[in-house]
C-alpha cells in the first residue's frame, strides 16, 4: 500500500513512517521542517518539503490513506500564539481533508492528544469522559476531531483519532529532539548528559504516593504499531476514537530515579512551585484500543523506555 505521512520528519511521524516501510508499504513524507528534521525521514521514504496546506499537490488516487502528524504541539506557545495553532493545526487539516476528497483518498489516521480532555474528571481517562481542553493546542486538536467526525458523516471517510498520553523512548535512530524541549524524560536525560544543571520538580505535595505528579508513559514504538493497526481497522462512515497509553502511571520522582539507574549519572533536583493546571494523576484507559485495534503495548517497562531514549540521546 502507498501512504502519505504528514509531519513524518517529526518524532512520532518518523517512527510511524519507519514502521510502515518495514511492513512493506510505500511511504511519502510531507513536512515543512519547521519542527521536524530532514535526517529523521527514514531511508526508503520519498520526501516532499512543504506545508500540509499544500497536500493536494502531493496526493493522487494511488494513495491508500493518510497518517496525519503535521501539527504544532507546544502548550505554552499555543497560549501565547493561538492564531498559529488555529492556522496550522485546524486550517491545515481542513485543507488536507479537502485534498483527500478531491483525490478519492478515503482512509485517515489522525494524531490526536490527551490534551483534548483538559482536567480529568476520573482516572483512568476514557474516551467517553468530557472534553474540555485548557489550551489552544488541546482545543485545536479537539476541533480537528470534530472536523473529522463531520467528514465521516457527510462524505463516508474511514477515520481514527488516536489520543496519546505521554510518548517517550526511541526507535533506533528515530527519537525525540524538540526545540525547545518540554517533555520530562528527555529533560532529565539532558541533566545526565551534563547539558542541564538540574531537573525542576514542580510540586511535591500532590495526593500521590511520593507527592509528585503521576503520568502515563507509552513507548513510541508501541504507539507506531497502534497507527498501523488503526489504518487497517478504520471503516467507511465511522470515526474511531481511541486513547493510547500503558494504563499505569509513574511519578516524576520515579522517572528521575529510573534515569539515575539507567544512566549511572547523578541527576540533581530543584524544587519549584506547582504549575497551574497540572493534574495530580493523568493515566489512560486503553480498553477501546485493545478491543477495536487488537493493540496492547509490548514495551510498558519504564526502565526500557528510558534506556532506549538514553541510547538515542547519547548517539546524538
Amino acid at each position: 500500500m502507498k501512504y502519505l505521512v504528514t509531519g513524518g520528519a517529526g518524532y512520532v511521524g518518523s517512527v510511524v513512517a519507519a514502521h510502515l516501510l518495514e511492513a512493506g508499504h510505500e511511504v511519502t513524507v510531507l513536512d515543512d521542517l519547521s519542527t521536524g528534521f530532514r535526517a529523521a525521514v527514514p531511508d526508503g521514504a520519498a520526501f516532499v518539503e512543504g506545508r500540509v496546506q499544500d497536500a493536494a499537490r502531493h496526493l493522487d488516487p494511488s494513495f491508500a490513506g493518510v497518517l496525519h502528524f503535521a501539527a504544532y504541539s507546544q502548550v505554552g506557545e499555543s497560549v501565547a500564539k493561538p492564531e498559529k495553532y488555529w492556522d496550522n493545526n485546524v486550517g491545515g487539516t481542513m485543507a488536507l481533508l479537502a485534498a483527500m476528497r478531491e483525490h478519492g483518498v478515503r482512509r485517515l489516521v489522525f494524531s490526536s492528544t490527551a490534551a483534548t480532555y483538559g482536567e480529568p474528571v476520573s482516572t483512568p481517562v476514557t474516551e467517553t469522559d468530557p472534553t474540555a481542553p485548557t489550551s489552544p493546542y488541546g482545543a485545536s486538536k479537539l476541533a480537528v476531531d470534530h472536523m473529522i467526525g463531520g467528514e465521516v458523516t457527510a462524505h463516508g471517510l474511514a477515520a481514527a483519532s488516536l489520543r496519546y498520553f505521554n510518548v517517550a523512548g526511541a526507535y533506533g535512530v528515530y527519537g525525540e529532539r524538540h526545540d525547545p524541549e518540554s517533555h520530562l524524560i528527555p529533560l532529565v536525560l539532558q541533566v545526565a548528559l551534563g547539558e542541564r544543571e538540574a531537573i525542576s520538580v514542580y510540586g511535591d505535595d500532590y495526593p500521590t504516593p511520593d507527592g509528585t505528579c503521576v503520568r502515563d508513559y507509552i513507548h513510541v514504538a508501541d504507539l507506531a504499531e497502534a497507527h498501523l493497526l488503526a489504518m487497517d481497522a478504520v471503516t467507511p462512515g465511522e470515526h474511531l476514537i481511541c486513547n493510547l497509553g500503558n494504563g499505569s502511571g509513574f511519578s516524576v520522582r520515579e522517572v528521575v530515579e529510573t534515569v539515575r539507574e539507567v544512566t549511572g549519572h547523578p541527576v540533581p533536583e530543584v524544587m519549584a512551585a506547582r504549575r497551574p493546571g497540572d493534574p495530580a494523576v493523568l493515566v489512560a484507559s486503553a480498553a477501546a484500543a485493545h478491543e477495536r485495534l487488537g493493540w496492547k503495548p509490548s514495551r510498558p517497562d519504564l526502565a526500557g523506555i528510558v534506556a532506549d531514549a538514553w541510547a538515542f540521546a547519547k548517539a546524538r
